[in-house]
């Protein structure tokens, strides 16, 4: 059996499974066979692989089997019929927890050729999410940070102002990692790309509009350097992250028109024993004990609705890594390293001191101190 990554010297019979993407067939056969791909897995295939199954889906990893293997006659030709087996199924690195359905969820829509938005409560993960799933599907990453966008053109291009070669001052537009994606996505078909639009409701909600159409079957948006509408390709797709909520300053609603262009899905943080495990495998110099009440702590303040406080998983982590750390952990007892860790990477993240009981740092600690002291009961 051919599953997935194979060398580049590949012999396929009849019965195999591999994995392949499917383009359209423009050679002469392409009245019976509708669709052709070039690779098994990664490696090129020394015979073009055909396939008359009119359900296929492009540009998208498949699963075929193989049904004939029609050897290179006197011209010089063969081919690999295949039969349509189904998508692939991908596999999210196992150090990073998500919620079942929300991945199965994540892999029809992705296959459906959706664009997604991801609303979930800050450090909990959509940003590594979304980079999982691009190397779960082996697409080519792109990061943009729509907090920098103060107009639609800035998407695909800044003006920048720069001396030429006489010392003149003049103004030019840069592309930015966005257009460059476009542009290798139009030259390369072969490939797929995924762009994350992080921080997506910190842009202007005016600037957004200009992304409307790249979200939609419109599938262009305006190209300030040429001044004409840039085609955005098949093989890219979206995702896109967002901080709902009143505590988050520069950030701002997205409006239904514009919620309309994706497929929304909620997150959370990870439930205690997921949230557990993934710092145990990430700090293994700390006991899972520990670990586990580091955890615990920091879910009795998440719950809390009188702090309405939300601690990321970037709080947990940085907890973690002080406790695993031998300049650290030596110079204490392991009670007090804890207390003095949650008092970093817990109250340093708000306002105030933790010996001012009406601030909100003092707030979490209060509430840190009693559920350290409830543990140790």
């Amino acid at each position: 059996m051919v599953f997935g990554k194979k060398p580049k010297s590949i012999d396929l019979n009849v019965g195999d499974h591999f994995e392949t993407v499917f383009w359209r067939n423009e050679g002469a056969q392409k009245e019976t066979f509708p669709f052709r791909a070039t690779h098994v897995g990664d490696a090129k295939s020394n015979k073009v692989i055909l396939c008359g199954d009119r359900s296929m889906p492009l540009g998208k990893p498949v699963r075929v089997k193989v049904n004939r293997v029609k050897r290179p006659q006197s011209d010089g030709r063969g081919f690999i019929e295949v039969a349509y087996q189904g998508p692939v199924d991908f596999q999210i690195d196992p150090q990073i927890w998500v919620e079942k359905n929300i991945a199965s969820k994540l892999q029809v829509l992705l296959e459906g050729g959706y664009s997604i938005l991801l609303d979930g409560p800050q450090g909990s993960g959509k940003t590594v999410l979304s980079r999982a799933i691009a190397d779960a599907l082996e697409m080519e990453y792109i990061y943009f940070n729509c907090a920098s966008v103060y107009e639609a053109t800035d998407f695909v291009a800044t003006l920048q102002v720069r001396a030429n070669a006489d010392g003149v001052a003049e103004t030019i537009f840069i592309s930015t990692n966005f257009r460059v994606a476009l542009m290798d996505a139009l030259e390369k078909p072969q490939n797929r790309y995924l762009v994350f639009l992080d921080e997506f409701n910190r842009c202007r909600p005016t600037a957004r509009n200009g992304l409307m159409p790249a979200l939609d079957t419109t599938r262009k948006i305006y190209d300030p350097e040429t001044g004409d509408l840039l085609d955005i390709p098949g093989n890219v797709q979206f995702i896109a992250a967002i901080n709902n909520g009143d505590q988050f300053v520069g950030a701002s609603s997205v409006d239904p028109a514009q919620m309309d262009r994706f497929a929304t899905l909620k997150l959370d943080y990870p439930p205690h024993e997921a949230e557990v495990n993934i710092l145990a495998g990430r700090f293994p110099a700390v006991d899972k004990k520990t670990i586990g009440i580091v955890v615990t702590v920091a879910n009795k303040v998440r719950d809390d609705d009188t702090v309405g406080a939300d601690l990321s998983l970037r709080a947990t982590q940085e907890a973690c890594a002080m406790l695993g750390h031998p300049l650290f952990s030596d110079e204490m007892k392991s009670q007090e390293a804890i207390r003095e860790a949650l008092a970093t990477a817990y109250c340093g993240r708000f306002p105030g001191r933790i010996e001012d009981e009406g601030s909100e740092a003092g707030q979490i600690w209060s509430l840190v101190v009693k559920s350290l002291n409830e543990l140790k009961a």
